[in-house]
């Protein structure tokens, strides 16, 4: 006798190319508070303004390697010279702006880990340390950025993050988990 598969329902947004349905399953939305992942996640939301994010994502292991797998030291102490040789890897979105943010953010967030003892503790305050749980029936009703995302650009840019907008900002909180976005049809939604 074969037994028939049951369909698995994802959240709309994702296609059929496996580094998305990876991503999605095993991923986005899952709590995040390791301060390298969390800068990395911060990292591929400002290389993705205007781009797609599987296109980022196909190039996660690129900038890994050109951004010293997030150590956050040795990025901000990246030079002039460091910068000319990000800006020639074909691996990563060779945009100077991008690439100079991403220097940039990496002092601001050693300075926010001085003040707050980690990235973490200063980012999930802004949700009282756990995830905002959704209950949404469609991709339509998810909103694009919140009052909270709106306070988190803002006050990361007061330290003096670029490319922190508060859509991006709420792009950064569904995929570290601070927002449970998974539609509620969604297998991940109760995970």
């Amino acid at each position: 006798m074969v037994k028939k598969m049951q369909a698995i329902t994802r959240c709309g947004w994702v296609t059929s190319d496996p580094v998305y349905i990876d991503y999605h399953d095993q991923e986005w939305g899952c709590p995040v508070h390791d301060d390298r992942r969390l800068f990395e996640q911060l990292v591929l939301e400002g290389a993705q303004a205007g781009l797609s994010w599987l296109t980022i994502l196909k190039r996660r292991h690129h900038y890994r390697r050109v951004f010293c797998d997030y150590d956050l030291a040795r990025i901000a102490a990246f030079s002039a010279a460091d910068i000319e040789v990000a800006m020639q890897d074909k691996g990563i979105i060779r945009n100077r702006r991008k690439i100079e943010s991403v220097v940039n953010n990496a002092a601001c967030c050693q300075r926010i880990q001085a003040e707050f003892g980690s990235f973490d503790a200063y980012l999930w305050a802004f949700v009282d340390g756990k995830p905002i749980r959704n209950q949404f029936l469609s991709h339509a009703d998810i909103p694009t950025q919140t009052v909270i995302s709106e306070a988190l650009a803002k006050d990361l840019k007061q330290w003096g993050c670029k490319f922190v907008g508060p859509v991006g900002m709420y792009a950064f909180m569904q995929a570290v988990g601070m927002v449970n976005d998974h539609l509620v049809s969604c297998h991940c939604y109760q995970e």
